[in-house]
This record gives C-alpha cells, structure tokens and sequence, in this order.
C-alpha cells in the first residue's frame, strides 16, 4: 500500500473558496494560510457584528491562527491580540498579519482595567497541562482571571473558551452530552474550567453582558491534537490502549476558530453554553486502524473499550452553524502524512487518554 506521504500537493479545483481542499501541506505556511482562509459564512457575519474584536490569551495553540483568521474575515476590524508574549517571535508574527499586540498580565486587575473597551471580547486564556503540580496556579488562571476580565468588559460580548471536561463520562451510545446536561467534572482542571464559566456566568447576570461559554472538543490541527497523539503513536509502535478512552470528538482548527467567532452573533443574555466539536462519536480504534493504513503501519491496539467517554451532542452548533466545512476524512489525511513525514510537532500531548482528570 502506498503510504500518503508520497502524495502530491494537489487542490481540488471543483469547488472554491474555503471549500477546496488540498490533499496535503508542504510547509506551515501552507498549513497556516488554509487554517486562516475565512469561509463567505465568516465574513458575512463579522460584516454585520458591529464593534472591533479583542483576543485575551492570542499566544496558547489556537490563538494565532484565530486572530489571524480574524484578521483576514474583517478587513475593515481593529483585531487585537492580548497576551504576555512569552514565545519568542510570536508578537512579531501577529503584527506582520495585521494584528495589533497588547502585553498584559490578565491576573492583573489593572493591566486588564487598562485594555482598550471594544464591544466584542473572546477569552482564550486558561491553564490545563500541568495543572497538577501546581493547582493554585490553574485555579487562579482559571477562576480569578475570567472574574477579573468579565468584570472590566461588562459592556461588551464575551465569548469564552471552556471544555467538555466539565461534562460527566456520558454512554457512548448516547451521542454525547448536551449543553443542558449537569457538570460533573472529574479533577481540579476541570473544577476550575466550571469555576471559570461561573465566573462568566455571574458577571453575565449582574451586569446583563451578553456571552458564549465555548465547550469545545479536541481542535484538530496537524501540530498537535488527537489525531496527531494517534498518528504518532501508530507509526511508533506505541500500544495505544482503549481502555482509557474509545471514543472521541474531534473538529478542525479551523472550523473551531470560525465557530469561536460567529458566536459573537450568537450570544444570549445571561451567558449560556454551546457545544463545539465535530458531530462524529469516533472509535479511537477505528481512527488508529485509519491512520495505520494510510501510513501503511498496524497500529498496537491493546485494552477493550470502556461504555462511557468524554463526548459532546453538538445539535445546537450545527442548527446555527452548518456542520463544520472539514470533513474528517480529509483530516485523517492530512495528519497520516504530515506524521509520516516527521513534520513539525507542538510536542504537547492532548492527553485525551486520561478518565481521572488529572492533566
């Protein structure tokens, strides 16, 4: 079997816009400017939202290529990017795409007070991997920020990032959580991402700032994700072991960061939930067999299936949203042979693996 990494670069000129979809990526910059390609949907939405758009916490994995996108949809927009720039040349970068930088601290009361007050706000901040060797750190990150940022922006809309960890383990029969489904948050991660839609919730109420808690499932880039944590493992040999997690949700990139955006459409008075991911429950054996023959490696599959998983019912993401423009076998594609080719890796490790919470 031929493996996907001899393929050639080629386009599928039959549809066009955000619609054609290479068949691989030959460099990040070819990766980066199709993550940040806005669909016509995008741009007529942010045409019609009125006010400019900052992105507190632009330097964790998706917020580059969000603002960038953002940048590239509302040409007409001040979109600025809020971060303690810690990685090197990444300021840079954003201010080349058009994109305006603020360095703050947003556990500073008033490094926050002091941003510019725009009318639309999206809250990407937030700490996860590592949380449990330092939980005052995670708490702090994700529980005194968002009040401390939902406080200072009470005039404008707030979309916030947030997860389905703060979900229960759900049948997998079952199709997945819906957003009235009770928390039941395993861990202190995920205690402090309710913690961190509380607080939004709270301010949203008092102040009547409209908002979107952004539950969103596994983004899919080829740096880094689910299926890049697979690809890996299969073409390492690694045994991958199903009994920790069988099943999961995943969407593209760049269907989440679009999704992210036209929320600002979309929010409701109190704040309320919205489930982002793809509408697919996957088996994660099937998804390893599928990077295996692409890649032309048996993956090491061991353990059975467990009945419950971390899933999300995406309905009401697609009812506003159409289903997301990726389709899942085009991802599969992409990241069996950017893994094969040993092309660039975030090296952080979604952890998608672990029932217990503890990241």
């Amino acid at each position: 079997m031929q493996p996907a990494a001899v393929k050639a670069p080629v386009v599928d000129e039959g549809s066009k816009g955000r619609s054609a979809l290479p068949q691989r990526f030959d460099s990040i910059e070819q990766l980066d400017d199709f993550l940040t390609r806005p669909s016509d949907a995008l741009v007529e939405d942010l045409e019609r939202l009125d006010g400019d758009i900052m992105l507190l916490g632009v330097g964790g994995k998706m917020g580059p290529t969000l603002a960038k996108l953002a940048r590239n949809a509302a040409p007409s927009k001040r979109i600025i990017g809020v971060a303690r720039f810690s990685e090197a040349g990444l300021r840079e970068r954003l201010e080349g795409w058009g994109v305006e930088t603020i360095s703050a601290d947003l556990l500073d009361e008033a490094q926050v007070s002091s941003l510019p007050k725009v009318k639309n706000v999206v809250y990407m901040a937030g700490r996860k991997f590592g949380s449990s060797d330092n939980q005052a750190l995670t708490w702090a990150m994700n529980v005194h920020s968002p009040a401390i940022v939902a406080s200072a922006f009470r005039e404008s809309r707030i979309v916030a990032f947030s997860t389905g960890n703060i979900y229960p383990l759900v049948d997998v029969m079952h199709q997945g959580a819906l957003e009235t489904t009770p928390p039941g948050p395993r861990g202190e991660y995920a205690q402090s991402c309710l913690g961190r839609e509380r607080m939004f919730e709270y301010f949203s109420d008092k102040y009547g700032t409209p908002g979107r808690l952004f539950r969103l499932n596994y983004a899919i880039d080829l740096r880094y994700g689910v299926l890049h944590d697979l690809a890996s493992r299969v073409k390492a040999g690694t045994p991958i072991d199903l009994s920790l997690m069988g099943n999961v949700n995943v969407i593209w990139q760049g269907d989440a960061n679009a999704q992210a955006l036209r929320c600002l459409l979309h929010c409701t008075t109190p704040t309320s939930p919205i489930n982002i991911s793809g509408p697919e429950t996957l088996s994660v054996r099937w998804l390893a067999e599928e990077l295996g023959a692409r890649m032309d490696v048996k993956p090491n599959l061991v353990g059975a299936e467990s009945q419950t998983a971390w899933l999300t019912n995406t309905a009401e993401a697609a009812k506003l949203f159409g289903y997301p423009e990726v389709p899942l076998g085009a991802m599969l594609d992409w990241v069996a042979d950017w893994v094969a080719r040993d092309q660039l890796s975030f090296n952080k490790p979604t952890k998608y693996e672990v029932r217990d919470g503890g990241f």
